[in-house]
């Protein structure tokens, strides 16, 4: 089951990378007619995100005897990350009543469904191996826990510094300046994958990879869109500001 659900999530995050560098997926800035029908933005994040949620509890919970503690912790820190995207973020964000298409929901609740099984049966699959290999002294996972953290806290700042400032536009958008804006034009991605990242060394495992990967196939190609849509709205955009990666691109 577990490799059925690599393969499904390595083979999408190839798909998409190509994909969206030549469809911008119609939500945000590039909601557009001609998708189907639409839900409220607030309630598209909140129905497309919960699969995740819920899978990896569900497998974990279950599983317990054979995830141990580290399986446990790795739990809590997923679960901080989509407490935070289900619960918290649709009920702060700035348009909540924004079109979202339903089509967009129905294959981020089929990805996240299968993101979040396959993440839980890894963690159970990888109880002993952690328990075996002294985890709590390795490198890996500090190194992979410092990123996420890292990656957590500016990807949501800088949701923060976006809903400031489209409240100051009153709805439209501005030039962000604050945070990592200041060094790229898409903070809040880079924050998300550098989490996942870490998610992945932390975990050491393929089902972290497996979404990390997808995630910056996801990201990178609208990171690009984002970024030269900015240069094309606003004459003043800052001429240095990368597209995701600091002093790079």
């Amino acid at each position: 089951m577990l490799n059925a659900l690599l393969a499904i999530e390595f083979a999408s995050a190839a798909g998409v990378i190509i994909l969206l560098f030549f469809i911008n997926a119609p939500y945000g800035r590039f909601v557009r007619k001609g998708w189907g029908p639409t839900v409220s933005a607030r309630y598209g994040w909140m129905l497309m995100e919960f699969p995740a949620f819920l899978m990896i509890a569900w497998i974990v919970l279950a599983n317990l005897d054979k995830a141990g503690a580290f399986g446990a912790f790795f739990l809590i820190i997923w679960e901080a990350h989509y407490f935070y995207r289900v619960f918290v973020y649709p009920f702060i964000m700035t348009s909540p009543k924004k079109p979202f298409p339903a089509l967009l929901v129905f294959f981020a609740v089929c990805f996240n469904s299968v993101n979040g099984a396959a993440n839980g049966l890894s963690l159970v699959g990888m109880g002993g191996f952690y328990s075996a290999n002294g985890w709590s002294m390795d490198a890996r996972l500090w190194i992979g826990l410092t990123l996420f953290i890292a990656g957590f806290g500016v990807h949501a700042h800088s949701d923060k510094v976006l809903r400031i400032l489209r409240r100051q536009g009153k709805g439209e958008y501005l030039i962000p300046k604050q945070g990592m804006f200041r060094l790229v034009s898409n903070a809040n991605y880079l924050g998300e994958m550098v989490e996942w990242t870490g998610f992945a060394i932390a975990t050491w495992s393929l089902a972290g990879l497996a979404f990390a990967s997808f995630t910056i196939a996801n990201l990178l190609p609208r990171a690009y869109s984002n970024h030269q849509w900015y240069k094309k709205t606003f004459a003043d955009y800052p001429v240095n500001r990368k597209v995701l990666v600091p002093f790079l691109w």
